[in-house]
């Protein structure tokens, strides 16, 4: 106590500015720059502590595919390959339904009109997402709010909203190189829940919050754009530009859960608005539909099971191992056992945008896709962004698929 006190004393004797000068000493915000405990002592005690208690790697049961003769270069598909952009991934958002789908519009667009358009994913994501907020205000609360959706959400927002070009609209922001919506969407469906815990239920406060979120983290769709030396909006660009008709195009199904040769809901999660616009017909009539578009110059947006024994990320081709079921044994009752005990999926959507048939007279398809899982190889390789599947694989594991409405002409007359 006395020390203190004698210091307060002294303190108060020297002049305050002496002790107190005004400091010329500078400050900024520094970027944390890892030191010696992170890039010494802390790996230090990693590296010990794994070799304590090693983590289990992962190991998954799968096909061997070494030394099977397998038609997985793109060359091979050449003779019966339709135009198509690149592959362009999706990054780590759930929009496979939407990069699928709109690469094969955009491969309709060349084979009726000769245009090669790039069309924007976002554009229809953003407008897809402010209707599911509609359909969750509606259902109050009992609607599915997620990133996934299906095929026919593409046709669907065309008709609502229209289309526009990737170079007007991209939904990239803050220099990103690829998508990644999981944030946006956790935000997004917070903010519905708080909707629905307070009943606060109005349909316009409730889009232009889940507009307001979009476009922090995609930025806002433009209302018009030039494109050619032409102002357009987006319905206007779908009506005189791309010149797709949406009410062209079918989704045909195949499953016993519902009758054949009617109109259907596919009942999974994705088809979150319940649509019952899906052709359901036996297998022998899908597989036949399917061989026939593509025969016959016509692309197909596929959806369906990619997490599969058969299913190769080393490479890329999807195969039905015999220890699954052999081959002559797969029939709508395979299908519809598999769908009901959820060892098929509806998990991805791709494009098929070619075909072949192989020494034995098998068809293989060539499959355009957007996840990271078909770009586990050389970047600088043909086959980067694309899958190989047997016929057996679409057979069995390929749920539905949209098509234009040409190549379901024949069947149409059976539907009531």
């Amino acid at each position: 106590m006395k020390k203190i006190a004698l210091f307060f004393v002294v303190l108060m004797i020297i002049p305050v500015t002496s002790i107190f000068g005004q400091s010329k000493d500078k400050a900024k915000f520094k970027e944390y720059q890892p030191g010696y405990y992170q890039n010494f002592i802390l790996k230090d005690v990693n590296a010990v502590r794994e070799k304590l208690h090693p983590q289990k790697k992962e190991k998954k049961f799968m096909m061997d595919q070494s030394g099977l003769d397998l038609p997985n270069k793109v060359a091979d598909y050449k003779e019966h390959t339709y135009w198509h952009f690149p592959t362009t991934s999706q990054g780590n958002a759930g929009t496979c339904w939407c990069f699928s789908t709109t690469s094969f519009m955009e491969s309709e667009e060349y084979r009726l009109h000769g245009k090669k358009v790039k069309l924007s994913e976002m554009f229809t994501v953003y407008w897809e997402y402010v209707e599911k907020a509609k359909g969750y205000v509606a259902s109050r609360g009992n609607s599915v709010f997620d990133e996934g959706s299906e095929a026919n959400a593409v046709t669907r927002i065309m008709k609502l909203y229209g289309a526009m070009p990737r170079s007007v609209y991209d939904g990239l922001k803050d220099g990103r190189k690829f998508y990644s919506h999981a944030d946006m969407a956790k935000e997004m469906k917070t903010y519905l829940k708080s909707v629905k815990a307070a009943d606060a239920w109005n349909e316009d406060e409730v889009v232009a919050t889940i507009k307001s979120i979009m476009n922090h983290y995609m930025g806002e769709p433009p209302a018009s754009f030039q494109y050619e030396g032409k102002t357009y909006n987006p319905k206007s660009f779908l009506k005189d530009y791309l010149k797709l008709n949406p009410d062209d195009y079918v989704d045909v199904l195949s499953y016993l859960q519902q009758p054949f040769w009617r109109q259907v809901e596919y009942e999974v999660p994705d088809n979150w608005w319940h649509s019952k616009d899906y052709y359901n017909v036996p297998l022998d009539v899908f597989m036949d539909v399917f061989h026939t578009a593509l025969e016959n110059g016509y692309t197909v947006a596929v959806g369906g099971d990619v997490s599969e024994a058969g299913f190769s990320r080393q490479t890329n081709v999807a195969l039905i191992p015999d220890f699954d079921i052999p081959s002559a044994y797969i029939n709508d009752n395979a299908r519809q056992f598999r769908f009901s005990n959820k060892t098929t999926t509806d998990d991805h959507g791709m494009h098929a945008v070619g075909y072949l048939k192989d020494k034995e007279g098998k068809y293989w398809f060539l499959i355009k896709d957007s996840s990271s899982g078909s770009r586990n190889i050389d970047p600088d390789s043909p086959e980067f962004g694309y899958y190989f599947f047997s016929d057996d694989y679409v057979k069995l594991k390929m749920m539905d698929f949209m098509v234009h409405k040409d190549m379901f002409k024949k069947y149409m007359k059976k539907f009531k």
